[in-house]
């Protein structure tokens, strides 16, 4: 019974004009919700508990099924009826005055699911992107509440501006095809049903006027908002979204995106914020035992290595992190947009002040954020606008006393300083910064002063053989004077003999050289004998490592794979390795000057303090992830000694013997 009288209704609707049949329909359902306003009597009735979700569902289901009756690219009755009669204009206006309670929720909703459902592009239509801007410009309203509308209908506009890239105009500046005039200045007409009524009603409304601020904001402005969003699925979605934006391949539509919207400053204010919430009291050591972040991961819980400040430390290495994919991705013109925003506004109105204070602490803690900003960026552009910030552009040869970049030599010099903790911190940010593949770290740090000089040999050197030493005879009868730092509280503990490791013709003297400088630590401060083959060549094996590594991250720059000839080289003048050399030299030199014997003393304070030496040599190996440990800086002082000599084993390893003076 019931499906005959289903058919009995279909074809009595089939026996009319099916046009004016969905005209009729959505008009009536567009009277529907103007006449709302012209019968409520209580205005606190939530939108949701009225008709109006009702018919508009109804007048978008019309849409779509009206398109699919007409050929592609044709716009129906009702599709022209909603663009003549401005209705999303004043569905706009309606969502701007929050009335009923909930009822922007509702015009977000519908938009999307126009904007989204309806193939016909429609954006291009001045009564269309004209409320699509009076609706952004609510982003961030007071009312709030509209979260998931907003990030909904910010996916289907740049969805949409992905399929068509011009349309970026249109949202951004509001520009009109019909006269080039900016939609501010285009005039609203009224409307037919009780429009007047509708719209005096949302007019009227103190809360339809949005702040001063807010009629600055669009689409980027929006996004952004939302990528601050507590919730991480929104905040996630929204840096998606954005990520989809910046990446347009069009030159025309990177430009009107740099010039139509605040994007470079948004993204850069947050960063400098974000930087601001990390507590200055922030050990550096959990600063840089921190892995790096990845933006996609934001939210995922708290590990159980906390400490204080980690919570904001890794929004702010999230947000940074994001910053660069969003750098990577981009347009060049946005990409070199955004990198010169972020150096002027973090780099040098934030980082530059805390670096050059004078206050230890800190200057320590602004160093251990740097390392670890330095270990998060990989985007060539960003990467490159942070180099020139630490290390300036220059890359003619140094000479003592010169200082062109301020911010490079202050750095340069605390890698010697009286403290031994910032002493560390510089060093392990030139560290971070030689591990960059940039050319330009390269050159300003090691080469700018080897690059005009020949270093060739000019004939091969003879074989240099090499017999058992001889025994000084003064040294024969000899009693050395035992140091008890070396005995108490280690039994069995002794110099002994240190395992020479078979070495190459030539190469002797650089292992006894090594080896002899290995008999001065003491035995509980070396962790080479723990590691799977014992002696010197544990350091070879690493500084081969590096040096491989080395290789293979400047493959790229193009370096001549021959030397140039000797008679273009600069010879003549007294040399200078350069400020960064020097400073590694004069470390180099001072490693001898260490009092052994407290060294020694406060090993015993450690318990357990070979294990511990040795689970930070694997570290730096990359043998296990990373754990907090006690007594950070008596381990990280003797690994650095350590690291000194693996730096000695690699210049061996690449140069070979000395043959004289540079």
């Amino acid at each position: 019974m019931l499906s005959r009288l289903g058919a009995l209704l279909q074809q009595a609707v089939e026996t009319r004009e099916p046009s004016l049949d969905l005209l009729e329909a959505f008009t009536e359902h567009w009277k529907g919700v103007t006449g709302y306003y012209l019968e409520a009597t209580d205005e606190s009735t939530p939108a949701r508990q009225t008709d109006i979700p009702w018919h508009l569902r109804q007048m978008l289901d019309i849409l779509v099924h009206e398109e699919k009756q007409h050929p592609a690219g044709e716009a129906g009755p009702c599709l022209e009826y909603l663009l003549q009669h401005k209705v999303l204009e004043t569905l706009s206006t309606l969502g701007k005055a929050e009335y009923p309670p909930g009822m922007r929720q509702q015009v977000l909703l519908f938009f999307s699911r126009v904007l989204g459902q309806v193939q016909l592009p429609l954006l291009h239509y001045l009564n269309v992107h004209r409320p699509v801007q009076k609706l952004l410009q609510l982003s961030g309203h007071q009312l709030g509440g509209t979260e998931k509308e907003e990030l909904q209908f910010t996916a289907v506009l740049c969805a949409k501006i992905k399929q068509e890239p011009s349309l970026l105009p249109y949202i951004l500046e509001g520009k009109s095809i019909l006269d080039g005039r900016r939609t501010q200045e285009v005039p609203t007409s009224p409307v037919e049903g009780g429009m007047e009524h509708a719209q005096a009603t949302a007019t009227s409304n103190p809360r339809a006027e949005p702040s001063p601020a807010g009629r600055d904001n669009n689409l980027v402005t929006s996004l952004v908002g939302l990528c601050k969003s507590k919730k991480s699925r929104v905040a996630l979605k929204a840096q998606e979204n954005l990520l989809l934006l910046v990446g347009l391949a069009q030159e025309a539509a990177a430009a009107c995106l740099v010039r139509s919207s605040n994007l470079c400053q948004l993204l850069t204010e947050h960063l400098c914020d974000l930087y601001s919430t990390v507590p200055p009291c922030t050990h550096p050591t959990d600063i840089l035992s921190m892995e790096r972040t990845s933006w996609r991961s934001q939210g995922d819980g708290a590990s159980a290595e906390d400490f204080p400040g980690k919570e904001t430390l890794a929004a702010f290495f999230c947000w940074l992190d994001y910053l660069d994919e969003l750098v990577m991705g981009a347009h060049l013109v946005v990409a070199d947009a955004i990198s010169g925003a972020v150096e002027e506004k973090f780099f040098q109105g934030i980082l530059q002040p805390q670096l050059l204070q004078m206050s230890e602490l800190d200057v320590l803690h602004a160093t251990a954020l740097l390392t670890g900003t330095v270990r998060q960026i990989r985007a060539p552009s960003l990467l490159h606008h942070l180099i020139l910030f630490l290390l300036g552009p220059d890359q003619h040869p140094e000479s003592p006393g010169d200082c062109p970049h301020p911010l490079r030599t202050q750095l340069i010099a605390r890698c010697n300083h009286i403290s031994d903790e910032i002493s560390l911190a510089s060093l392990r940010l030139f560290e971070e910064l030689l591990k960059k593949p940039h050319e330009h770290v390269a050159r300003s740090l090691a080469l700018r002063n080897l690059e005009t000089r020949g270093y060739l040999q000019h004939s091969p050197p003879l074989p240099e053989e090499r017999g058992p030493p001889e025994a000084d005879p003064e040294e024969d009868g000899l009693d050395l004077e035992e140091d008890p730092y070396f005995t108490d509280g280690y039994p069995g503990a002794s110099f002994g003999v240190v395992k020479r490791i078979p070495m190459g013709t030539g190469r002797g003297h650089v292992s006894e050289v090594v080896s002899s400088f290995l008999c001065l630590v003491p035995e509980e401060a070396k962790t080479s004998w723990c590691m799977e083959e014992g002696g010197y060549d544990t350091y070879i094996h690493d500084a081969l490592a590096m040096v491989q590594a080395c290789g293979a991250k400047a493959a790229p720059w193009g370096w001549p794979s021959a030397p140039r000839p000797l008679d273009a080289c600069q010879q003549e003048g007294t040399f200078y390795e350069g400020h960064f050399l020097k400073m590694l030299f004069d470390r180099m030199s001072q490693i001898l000057d260490q009092v052994i014997g407290d060294l020694m003393q406060r090993l015993q304070r450690v318990p357990q303090f070979r294990a511990k030496l040795l689970l930070v040599r694997r570290q730096l190996m990359g043998v296990v992830p990373g754990e907090q440990l006690d007594h950070s800086r008596l381990l990280q002082g003797v690994v650095v000694l350590e690291e000194f000599c693996k730096e000695l084993a690699a210049i061996a390893l690449v140069k070979g013997p000395p043959e004289g003076p540079p």
